[in-house]
């Protein structure tokens, strides 16, 4: 086996989809006897959008759900006024998405597990994992129902309590964002319309807000609780909490579907690589669920590694190229941990700073920027859509795990299995070489030194 990959939630998912459109003999396994039943995650960010379109799920997940509506606070019984959820994101031919979905994160997972399963790939369900061993050659894995496997790599998608991390000794860094516990629900309510967030808050700065979940009949509860309060997951207790901050009576919560509790902390993993064992999602990053950025960022990790895995694996480059991962990753988590922060404290509001379509890898060893005068797209930006003269939609043209020259004619050295065509004009005059993750990796005046790069990347490998 090539890869294993611990943890069938989003990030899981998504690597394993990536690996498997390009012929990667990889495993999914996961300790649950099925797919997470929670909404948790349920935000999809813009440039989310984008990686669903390559990876073939953005209609599906578009279908799935749909957008946020805006927030209605209530006092006393009475509604007091609404406002949107985000500050509006202005869009060009180059952002073709700008506004969030709400999906649950269990419709996610359904939609990416049937494409998984589309493409040939595997979940092993109730294989947990005690225990890894590596050597230089793979590493050895053991499971909870007594079997074993060896993979050339491991990736540990399994969750802020990660067992793979914790096996090879990587330690996480980070510190409390509230102090408060929380609570997330899914629930069915009645009483309620299903055209606004409805928030409900106390006078002690407690409270509770019931989001209807786009694509369902349910409502997500999300609740800021007292210091000191252990949480009451039962009925029973949801009611309570819904009653003691709201005007609903207890008859009106009439099934609890899936409950959770959690204190919001943040905290980044010391390093994202140990020889053949690599962290992904949250076993590398954990947020506060503010302004979307935890699942949004895990899945932008599976997105990243996924390219530079086939890479090694078919023989492209050398593995080294493997550490550019947690070099770009680990960085870029970091960022969000900030924001995600700042969204939770009240001082970044959820827009253009949420949206992650301005995230890049401007400073990454990967990224060769040869111009003089770069224009408005520069190497280790965000490769934006447009068409070009010849009327190709660039996110058309970069669908699929290729990569992509943006070049008036062919270059000498440059295989078939890297598409060539004209930028548009938006991206001002220059050559670029746009990696399978939809950022320019390299970028000149000519097509000087293209190649070299290339085949440093292993963009002449076939991948």
């Amino acid at each position: 086996m090539d890869v294993l990959i611990v943890g069938a939630g989003p990030t899981g998912l998504t690597l394993g989809i990536d690996l498997a459109r390009r012929g990667v003999d990889a495993l999914v396994v996961e300790a649950g006897e099925k797919l997470f039943p929670g909404s948790r995650g349920k935000g999809i960010q813009p440039r989310t959008q984008e990686v669903f379109d390559d990876l073939g799920v953005r209609d599906a997940i578009r279908a799935a759900g749909g957008l946020y509506p805006p927030r209605l606070l209530w006092k006393n019984g009475e509604r007091i006024g609404t406002e949107p959820m985000f500050d509006e994101v202005t869009g060009d031919e180059g952002t073709p998405y700008t506004d969030p979905l709400m999906v649950a994160q269990w419709r996610t997972q359904e939609v990416l597990y049937a494409r998984l399963r589309e493409l040939g790939g595997r979940v092993g369900f109730g294989r947990g994992v005690t225990d890894l061993e590596q050597d230089a050659d793979g590493v050895a894995v053991r499971f909870t129902d007594g079997t074993t496997a060896r993979a050339r790599f491991v990736v540990a998608a399994d969750g802020g309590r990660s067992t793979v991390r914790r096996a090879v000794g990587v330690g996480m860094t980070g510190e409390p964002v509230d102090p408060s516990p929380f609570l997330v629900a899914d629930l069915r309510v009645r009483g309620l319309d299903r055209e606004h967030w409805h928030t409900f808050a106390g006078a002690d700065g407690n409270g509770v807000a019931l989001c209807p979940l786009a694509g369902t009949e349910d409502f997500q509860l999300a609740a800021k609780l007292p210091r000191g309060t252990v949480p009451d997951l039962s009925l029973d207790g949801i009611r309570r909490l819904v009653t003691t901050y709201s005007h609903l009576d207890a008859a009106d919560v009439t099934e609890l579907r899936w409950a959770s509790d959690f204190r919001t902390r943040a905290a980044l993993a010391d390093r994202f690589r140990v020889g053949r064992v690599l962290l992904a999602g949250d076993a590398a990053h954990v947020h506060s669920p503010a302004g979307g950025q935890g699942l949004n960022t895990s899945i932008q990790d599976a997105y990243n590694l996924g390219w530079k895995l086939g890479a090694v694996l078919d023989g492209s480059t050398p593995d080294g190229l493997l550490d550019t991962y947690e070099e770009e990753r680990r960085a870029n988590a970091a960022a969000m941990l900030d924001l995600s922060t700042g969204v939770h404290r009240g001082e970044v509001r959820r827009g253009e700073a949420t949206v992650q379509l301005g995230l890049g890898y401007r400073d990454s060893s990967l990224t060769e920027e040869t111009r003089a005068n770069p224009g408005p797209v520069r190497a280790g930006d965000r490769a934006p859509d447009g068409r070009n003269a010849d009327g190709v939609r660039m996110f058309d043209a970069f669908r699929g795990p290729h990569w992509t020259l943006l070049a008036p004619d062919p270059v000498d050295g440059v295989p078939d299995s890297v598409r060539r065509l004209p930028a548009p004009e938006s991206y001002g005059p220059g050559v670029f070489l746009v990696r399978p993750d939809g950022y320019v990796g390299w970028a000149g005046a000519t097509a000087e030194g293209v190649r070299t790069y290339a085949e440093r990347t292993g963009a002449l490998g076939g991948a």
